[in-house]
C-alpha cells in the first residue's frame, strides 16, 4: 500500500511516506495562507503524485493554533436554565497564589452569547424537568439574528442521559442548517459540568475553521486525483476518519507533535530503553513527553494554552508539555532590557532573518548560525542558503549592541535562555513525575531538536541522548506508526465489590455498541480491532481518579485481586503512597478500540541495519560552544555516510538533509547498526550517578 504522512507546523511542512515499497521524505517551508499549497509542494520535491496514494495521513496544528491565537468564528453556548455561567465560574484553583496579576483566561463564548433551555435531569438521567423545545427554537431565531458560526449545546447531567440534548440538537439543525453544531454527549459522556463544558465548546469554537479547511484539503486532494483514504491523527496517538475529524475537530488539537511521541517510543522499544524522554523541538515550539516501555503517557485533564490560563480539554491526549520555544522563536528586549525568547515566532513567512524571506526580528536560528551550528550551505541539504551577514546584523542592533554584547555573545545568551526555558518542559515530563532523569534517555527530533538536544541533557543530568533516523521529518514518519484509534467513557459511579452488575455490564454493551458504529462508519474490519477495557478508580472521598486496566468487565464486577492490586500500585507511584485498607470507588468505564495499520511498517524501518552512502570528504568550522569569545575547531561530518559502529568525539557537528546534531566537547557519538545515533553526555563530576 502507497502510504504518506504529511505534519504541517507553523514554519515547515514534513512528508514521509512509501511509495511501491521505497521510503520518500520531503521538508518545504509552510504556507499559512493556504496550507495546501504546502503539500502539494512536499508531493513536488518528494516526485509523487496524488494518484499513485492509497492512504494520506495527516496532522496539523490548524485547531490548536485557532484556540491559541482565539481565531474562531462566533461561536455560542446553549446549556440548562440557572447554569449558563459554569463556564465563566470555572475552577476555584489558584495556580500561583502569590501573583496579584494574575487572571484567569477570557472564556471563548462571552456572556451575551450563553443561552439557556428550560430543561432539567438528574444525576441518574431521570426527567426533572421536561425540555421545553419553544425556549430552544426562541435561541434559533438570536443564532439567526446574531450570525453565529457555532454553537456548543451542554445541559446538565446529559452524560447520563442525552434525550434533551439529542432533541435540542435535532431543533437547531433544521432551524439552522449552516450553523455547526456541537452536543456535549457526541463529544464526551463523562461528568464534570465546567470541563465538559469547556471541551464542548473548543469543538464549536474550532469547528467552522477546521471543517474547511479540511474541506478544502480533500477537495485539492481530489482534483488532483487522489481517490484513497484520509486519515487524521489524533492527540491520543490513533487516527481517524477525515469525516470524524470534521465533526471532532477538538480530537485533533496535538495532532502534530503526538505523532512523532509515538515514533519515539518506537525507538526506545527497539534500543532497550524503559525510560525515555521525547523531546521535538521544531520551528514554531518545543515539546517533551515521558515515554515508559515504548508507550508515551496518555492523560486527560489537558489544557489549552497551559494550566494557568488554558482552556481545559477532557479527552485523552498523550501528557505533552510544550513551550514557545522553536527555531522561529523571535529574541526581543523588554522595557527593562532584559532579553526574551519567543513565544512569539517568525513561522514560516516571513521567517528568521537568515531565511531571506523578509524577516527583521532575530530568532534562535539566526543564532544558531551565528555560533557556527548551522551551515549556511548545507540547511535542508543545500536546498536553502542561509544569510549569515544579515542574522549577525539583526542579533547586533536587537540585542547585542543595546546591551553592550558582540553579535556572538548575544547570539549565546539567546540560545541559552532558549535552553533553560526548555528545560523546565523536560523537567516537568521526568522530575515532577517522579522520574529521576538520571535513569532515562532523551530521544530528539525535529528540525531543530538535535542542535539543542545535548545541552538539554547536560542541564538536567541526562547521560544518554539518542537522535533516531530522519529527526528532521520525525512527526511525518511517526503518522505511519498511528493506528486507527478510538476512545469512550461513561460516568458509572460505585464502590468497587458493590457495583449493579447489570448497570455495568449495559454500559460496556454500550460503549461497545458505539465503537462497532465508528468502526463502520470509517469501513473498518471488525474482526481486526483490538478492544481494551478500563475503569477510572479513586479511593472514596477523593475528587480525581487513576485508569486502570482491566482484563474484563467481570474483572470489575467481581472486584478481582487484579484490580485492586494495581490501583493500589498505580497510587503509590503517581502520589508516592497507597491506602490499601480503604474503599475504592469506581467513577467512568472506559474502552479503548485500535486497528493496526497495514502496509509498509515504519518499525521495520527503523530496525533495518542501515547502509550507508558513499563517503563525503570530511569538513570542519569554528562553533561556539560555551564560551563566546573561544570557538573550538570542529569536525563536521555528513550523516548519511557514516557507517554502523562509527564513533566521534566531541566537538563534532553531525549534519544531513533536514537536521543537525550537535556534540558537545568530551560526549561521545556513535552510529547504531539501525543508523540511530546515540550520543554518551560528559556530565561534570557529581552529576552521574
Amino acid at each position: 500500500m502507497n502510504s504518506i504522512g504529511v505534519d504541517i507546523g507553523g514554519t515547515f511542512t514534513d512528508l514521509v511516506g512509501y511509495r511501491d515499497g521505497t521510503l520518500i521524505i520531503s521538508k518545504t517551508l509552510t504556507t499559512p495562507a493556504n496550507p495546501t499549497l504546502g503539500v502539494a509542494k512536499a508531493l513536488e520535491l518528494a516526485n509523487t503524485r496524488l494518484q499513485d496514494l492509497d492512504e494520506f495521513l495527516h496532522g496539523t496544528t490548524i485547531a490548536i493554533n485557532t484556540v491559541l491565537e482565539r481565531k474562531g468564528d462566533k461561536t455560542a453556548l446553549l446549556t440548562t436554565e440557572g447554569f449558563r455561567d459554569v463556564y465563566e465560574i470555572a475552577r476555584g484553583n489558584r495556580p500561583d497564589a502569590f501573583d496579584i496579576g494574575f487572571q484567569r483566561a477570557e472564556p471563548l463564548v462571552p456572556r451575551h452569547l450563553r443561552f439557556e433551555a428550560r430543561e432539567r435531569l438528574d444525576a441518574r438521567g431521570e426527567v426533572l424537568t421536561p425540555l421545553d423545545e419553544a425556549s430552544v427554537r426562541a435561541v434559533g431565531r438570536k443564532l439567526l439574528d446574531e450570525g453565529i458560526s457555532a454553537i456548543a449545546v451542554c445541559f446538565l447531567h446529559s452524560y447520563a442521559n442525552p434525550a434533551h440534548e439529542a432533541a435540542a440538537g435535532k431543533i437547531l439543525r433544521e432551524m439552522c442548517p449552516d450553523l455547526f453544531v456541537t452536543l456535549s454527549h457526541e463529544i464526551l459522556r463523562e461528568f464534570r459540568e465546567y470541563e465538559r463544558t469547556s471541551t464542548t465548546v473548543l469543538n464549536a469554537y474550532v469547528g467552522p475553521r477546521v471543517a474547511k479547511y479540511l474541506k478544502t484539503l480533500e477537495t485539492h486532494m481530489g482534483e488532483n486525483g487522489f481517490d484513497g483514504a484520509i486519515h487524521i491523527v489524533r492527540s491520543n496517538g490513533g487516527s481517524m476518519s477525515l469525516t470524524h475529524a470534521a465533526v471532532e475537530p477538538v480530537s485533533m488539537m496535538e495532532s502534530g507533535p503526538v505523532a512523532g511521541m509515538i515514533g519515539a517510543g518506537s525507538v526506545a522499544k527497539l534500543l532497550g530503553i524503559r525510560q525515555a524522554i521525547g523531546f521535538d523541538m521544531g520551528g514554531t515550539t518545543a515539546k517533551a513527553t515521558l515515554i515508559t516501555d515504548g508507550v508515551p503517557g496518555i492523560e486527560e485533564g489537558y489544557y489549552i494554552g497551559g494550566y494557568a490560563t488554558g482552556q481545559p480539554m477532557q479527552l485523552p491526549v498523550v501528557a505533552i508539555v510544550e513551550v514557545g520555544t522553536g527555531g522561529g522563536s523571535i529574541a526581543w528586549r523588554d522595557g527593562s532590557g532584559g532579553i526574551h525568547v519567543g513565544p512569539q515566532s517568525a513561522g514560516s513567512d516571513p521567517g528568521p532573518v537568515c531565511y531571506d524571506g523578509g524577516g527583521t526580528e532575530p530568532t534562535i536560528t539566526d543564532a544558531n548560525l551565528i555560533l557556527g551550528r548551522l551551515n549556511p550551505s548545507r540547511f535542508l541539504g543545500g536546498g536553502m542558503a542561509l544569510n549569515l551577514e544579515g542574522a549577525r546584523a539583526a542579533i547586533a542592533s536587537r540585542i547585542g549592541d543595546p546591551t553592550g554584547l558582540s553579535s556572538d555573545e548575544a547570539a549565546m545568551g539567546v540560545v541559552r535562555i532558549a535552553d533553560s526555558a526548555m528545560a523546565l518542559a523536560v523537567r516537568a515530563v521526568s522530575v515532577r513525575k517522579g522520574v529521576d532523569p538520571r535513569d532515562a534517555a532523551m530521544i530528539a527530533f525535529g528540525g531543530a531538536g538535535p542542535v539543542h538536544a545535548a545541552a538539554l541533557c547536560r542541564e538536567i543530568y541526562i547521560p544518554t541522548l539518542v537522535i533516531p533516523k530522519l529527526p528532521g521529518n520525525f512527526s511525518a514518519l511517526g503518522m505511519l506508526l498511528a493506528p486507527w484509534r478510538h476512545d469512550a467513557v461513561r460516568t458509572l459511579v460505585g464502590i468497587l465489590g458493590r457495583l449493579d452488575a447489570t448497570r455495568v455490564r449495559a454500559g460496556f454493551d454500550e460503549l461497545q455498541s458505539a465503537a462497532q458504529q465508528r468502526l463502520a462508519a470509517d469501513g473498518l474490519d471488525p474482526m481486526l480491532a483490538v478492544f481494551e477495557f478500563g475503569a477510572d478508580l479513586r479511593y472514596r472521598g477523593q475528587e480525581h481518579t487513576i485508569p486502570v486496566p482491566l482484563t474484563s468487565v467481570d474483572a470489575l464486577v467481581n472486584a478481582d485481586a487484579g484490580v485492586t492490586d494495581t490501583f493500589h500500585a498505580l497510587h503509590d507511584m503517581r502520589y508516592g503512597h497507597a491506602a490499601s485498607g480503604e474503599t475504592i470507588e469506581v467513577a467512568n468505564l472506559r474502552l479503548t478500540v485500535t486497528v493496526p495499520r497495514g502496509g509498509d511498517s515504519v518499525e521495520q524501518f527503523l530496525a533495518l541495519p542501515f547502509v550507508p552512502e558513499d563517503p563525503r570528504p570530511e569538513q570542519s568550522r569554528p562553533v561556539i560552544f560555551e564560551d563566546a569569545a573561544q570557538p573550538l575547531d570542529t569536525r563536521i561530518l555528513w550523516r548519511p555516510c557514516l557507517p554502523p559502529g562509527f564513533s566521534v568525539e566531541g566537538p563534532a557537528i553531525i549534519e544531513e538533509s533536514n537536521s543537525t546534531t550537535v556534540v558537545f566537547p568530551g560526549d561521545v557519538a556513535r552510529v547504531t547498526e539501525h543508523g540511530h545515533l546515540v550520543i554518551s553526555i560528559q556530565l561534570s563530576k557529581g552529576e552521574a550517578q
